[in-house]
């Protein structure tokens, strides 16, 4: 009787949770997606406008993506990993491809919006994501320099007094 009571008692065994990889794995493999997406992106001729904007999100993806201390905190930050990997992956294809699309139908039947200037939009709007996540980056980065300082300033801020 009192196996059975400690039977209804007892937490039931419960299967290990699958093992995704963490978010540093995750960058690497994003970071070579982006190096294909990169390859893609020179065969598009572009205006004037849409190449500029073009490559000022690419040099901030870049820079979001390299290896280092943003890095770092990304890989601690798998919704920072989530927007890199949903612009590098989807959308910036996308808006891309869609444009070189509209703009061979645009050639046979003109008089429509003209698709420079949504594929324009599209990359400004894509680089305000990207700006979001590294003004985010950023404030982690303030704020543990922030809370260096409470620490220092909390512990006297004696710089080398005795020993205690």
């Amino acid at each position: 009787g009192l196996y059975g009571a400690g039977a209804l008692i007892a937490p039931p065994e419960r299967p290990a949770p699958p093992d995704f990889p963490d978010p540093s794995a995750q960058l690497d493999e994003l970071r070579g997606d982006f190096e294909r997406l990169r390859g893609y992106l020179t065969d598009v001729e572009l205006s004037v406008t849409a190449a500029t904007r073009l490559r000022e999100l690419t040099e901030l993806l870049t820079g979001l993506l390299d290896k280092g201390w943003a890095a770092e905190l990304l890989a601690h930050d798998p919704e920072g990993v989530h927007v890199l990997s949903r612009i590098v992956r989807r959308d910036l294809p996308e808006a891309v491809d869609s444009f070189v699309r509209t703009r061979w139908w645009t050639r046979m039947s003109p008089g429509s919006d003209s698709p420079e200037l949504h594929l324009e939009r599209q990359l400004g709007l894509l680089k305000k994501d990207a700006e979001k996540l590294a003004a985010g980056l950023r404030e982690v980065e303030a704020r543990r320099q922030e809370s260096h300082t409470r620490y220092l300033e909390d512990r006297g801020g004696t710089g080398g007094g005795s020993i205690a």
